[in-house]
């Protein structure tokens, strides 16, 4: 890839996905229906969403070196404060989406305050134990505030008319893609930043961060609240796209997949997360139509029972990924380009006769 094309084909492949809504361009096998159709603009917003959600999760995983497994839970509190804010609040779309990150940084801050006062495994029990906490006190439904398994519809009176109805599902698949952007734009410019480049030693080794006079304890602290942050965001973004909000959403199952899209993607790489992200939220929608297919139906009971199973066929492409490509998807291009030159370099070389022109 020469320098020119490296350095602007992220801006075409936006200028490309900003056009999306106005294509007709059918992809057989891909989408259900032409590329500019509701059904296929709904599931492409998804995809941009989890995108998204698996760039800022990365930045504690593969930037910092923190495996946590309770990111949804700050997820599930920009979707349900939002929503509440809306509900019990009355208050308009605008000041209750602020609400909801505000209270997704809060809560970032106060836990991560908590979770970070131990390291390695310990830290990854915590983050999951808060989580597990957020997830029942969703199910357990207090004061018929989060409406339990059944959750909470959006009211639709307090969105703007622009992101209500079938007909504008193009404004939702753009603000998907704007909070794609905002993440790239945000991860970048923080990993690039000098606390950026403390995250990285923290990740390779905090006990030479430590000698070096710097307390990491801070540093993780930033990293954290502003991986909350961006997932609190990001969970306003899924309650215009869904119109409600779903105790799915702040299960361990969420961060668990998010686990997955940043390794099959690629952790610590600028564009594996997203790449992980839509790949796995396109899987997940399409292996579902797969399994609930008749061409499956149709199969012996020894492998319609398994390929029934989205889950199990989702299972099967993540290890055959990280088996096949370790580091991800991400550093297939590498892998390719070092398979070549190692060819290149043990490929026998014609010996030239003596007194050869």
């Amino acid at each position: 890839m020469t320098p020119l094309l490296k350095s602007w084909w992220p801006l075409a492949l936006l200028l490309v996905l900003c056009a999306a809504p106005y294509s007709a361009l059918p992809l057989p096998g891909l989408l259900d229906g032409p590329l500019g159709s509701p059904g296929s603009l709904q599931l492409l917003a998804l995809c941009l969403l989890y995108g998204g959600l698996a760039t800022g999760y990365d930045l504690l995983l593969g930037r910092t070196g923190l495996l946590s497994f309770g990111h949804a839970l700050y997820f599930a509190t920009g979707l349900y404060t939002a929503d509440l804010a809306m509900l019990e609040l009355h208050l308009p779309f605008a000041a209750a989406a602020l609400f909801g990150v505000a209270c997704s940084v809060a809560l970032a801050l106060l836990l991560g305050s908590v979770s970070l006062r131990v390291t390695g495994i310990g830290f990854s029990m915590v983050t999951l134990a808060f989580a597990q906490a957020g997830a029942i006190l969703v199910q357990r439904n207090p004061g018929g505030l989060t409406g339990g398994e059944e959750g909470r519809s959006a009211p639709a009176e307090r969105l703007p008319d622009a992101l209500v109805g079938i007909q504008h599902t193009a404004n939702l698949y753009w603000i998907a893609l704007g909070y794609l952007v905002l993440v790239l734009a945000v991860v970048h410019w923080t990993v690039a930043s000098p606390t950026g480049r403390i995250w990285a030693g923290i990740r390779e080794n905090e006990r030479r961060v430590e000698v070096l006079g710097l307390r990491p304890y801070g540093f993780k602290l930033v990293a954290f609240t502003v991986s909350g942050a961006l997932a609190g965001a990001g969970g306003v973004v899924y309650l215009l796209l869904t119109g409600g909000a779903t105790p799915q959403a702040a299960s361990s199952d969420a961060t668990l997949a998010l686990l997955v899209m940043v390794v099959l993607g690629g952790s610590g790489t600028r564009w594996g997360p997203l790449l992980g992200g839509v790949l796995y939220t396109w899987a997940a929608h399409r292996l579902g139509d797969l399994a609930n297919s008749a061409s499956v139906a149709e199969l012996p009971a020894v492998l319609r029972v398994p390929l029934s199973q989205p889950l199990f066929l989702l299972g099967t492409l993540f290890v055959a990924v990280v088996y096949l490509l370790p580091g991800g998807l991400a550093r297939l291009p590498a892998r390719l380009r070092a398979g070549r030159t190692a060819r290149s370099a043990a490929a026998p070389v014609t010996a030239v006769p003596e007194g050869a022109a």
